[in-house]
């Protein structure tokens, strides 16, 4: 493990969060103008077997995928390839039926695009079939007109913008992620990992749920202003958290719809199960180490994955305020997460996306910041997960 003697209190607030049993395996990584300054890890990878969490232990890490085929397609834009203004169906023809020929690449980047749900079942014998997921979506109509609203498109967002990848290019986020992010730059990532290293994952430990959801594990982070100390946040509005408390009961609630189809807990050890690990959901499919996950914002914010002027552009956050599937309120540019109350970050130049549970990746171009926070001890519903934002807001305190 490494710690510049500068980023101490971040190797102190992980420390503590195993020796106060809040982490099962976790793993910690940070950039600093490009150099590596924090590479923590600890604990067990799998609980059942004792298994080490290693210096190459990689974790699924959710929805920490979107912000990853965001940066896929717009190298496709500055290439030409297409365009983030252009409708959909200009890629995908099939996309326009049910009133849709007018939604727009830039809709569905930012959770405009009204299909936050599959409205139909995905079968077990269709998860690794991206394409057939996709054309179910094609064959719906938006649950609100497109650009009227944002409501956080939980695994529809992956499938959405892969297929338009698929067609224009002949090949899956994934492969592309190989052969032109992690592969290049050398990043311990995969969407969609091979045998090997489905072999030596973490295996995450779901969250006891004796309570709804709380709001900082709708989309996988806290939520809310600066963390109090009885672990609550300031800023939230009561009734916003009544109404998603509400919808984390019913399991027909927009919430669960979006987060629960296609089902991984219809396998044996849901996210765990080497089906979903391998099938590289765009959405929802990363299998990365921390030191992979702060690498992939080190090579953004330094320009060798997108023009500079790319980045400032897909970071201007074109929607924010209450979103239709998480009740609170969301920030989003091109497929990255902006402050807000689904991402608290301690500095408004942050960007990124987090993950169902609590991994974070994040950049701050301004500050020079790249970060990487994966584990496998899921947060519970009582608690929310705040340890994260913790190590995050202690790098901030140690620049």
């Amino acid at each position: 493990m490494h710690c510049d003697p500068r980023f101490s209190r971040v190797r102190e607030v992980f420390e503590r969060h195993f020796t106060e049993g809040e982490e099962l395996g976790a793993a910690f990584a940070v950039y600093l103008d490009g150099e590596l300054v924090v590479d923590l890890w600890d604990g067990v990878a799998d609980r059942h077997t004792g298994r080490r969490w290693e210096h190459d232990t990689p974790a699924f890490a959710y929805s920490c995928t979107k912000a990853i085929t965001a940066t896929v397609l717009l190298r496709l834009a500055e290439r030409g390839t297409v365009a983030v203004t252009a409708p959909v169906a200009d890629a995908w023809p099939e996309f326009a039926a049910r009133g849709k020929g007018a939604v727009t690449l830039e809709q569905v980047l930012t959770h405009q695009c009204g299909l936050p749900v599959l409205e139909e079942p995905v079968p077990v014998e269709e998860f690794e079939d991206q394409a057939a997921i996709a054309a179910r979506l094609a064959g719906q109509a938006p649950l609100w007109e497109p650009g009227s609203a944002h409501g956080y498109h939980a695994l529809t967002y992956g499938f959405l913008l892969g297929e338009v990848i698929r067609r224009v290019t002949g090949t899956s986020v994934g492969e592309l992620v190989a052969t032109e992010i992690a592969g290049p730059l050398g990043l311990e990532l995969w969407v969609g990992a091979p045998d090997e290293v489905i072999a030596r994952a973490a295996r995450l430990k779901a969250g006891e749920r004796p309570q709804p959801l709380a709001p900082t594990e709708a989309i996988g982070s806290t939520s809310g202003d600066s963390p109090a100390a009885d672990g609550t946040t300031a800023g939230r509005s009561p009734d916003a958290l009544a109404e998603m408390a509400k919808a984390m009961l019913d399991p027909q609630s927009l919430m669960n719809r979006a987060l629960g189809n296609p089902g991984m807990h219809l396998l044996k050890g849901g996210a765990n199960h080497p089906v979903i690990l391998r099938a590289g959901w765009p959405a929802a499919g990363v299998v990365t180490t921390a030191r992979g996950l702060a690498g992939f914002y080190r090579s953004l914010i330094a320009g060798e994955l997108l023009d500079p002027g790319t980045l400032r552009d897909a970071l201007r956050t074109r929607v924010s305020g209450p979103d239709r599937v998480l009740f609170l309120d969301s920030a989003f540019g091109l497929g990255f997460m902006r402050p807000s109350l689904t991402f608290l970050m301690p500095s408004e130049t942050a960007f990124g996306h987090s993950g169902l549970g609590g991994s974070i990746g994040l950049g701050d171009a301004e500050r020079g910041l790249a970060v990487g926070y994966v584990m496998n001890k899921m947060a519970n519903a009582v608690s929310g997960n705040l340890r994260g934002i913790r190590l995050v807001e202690a790098v901030y305190k140690s620049l």
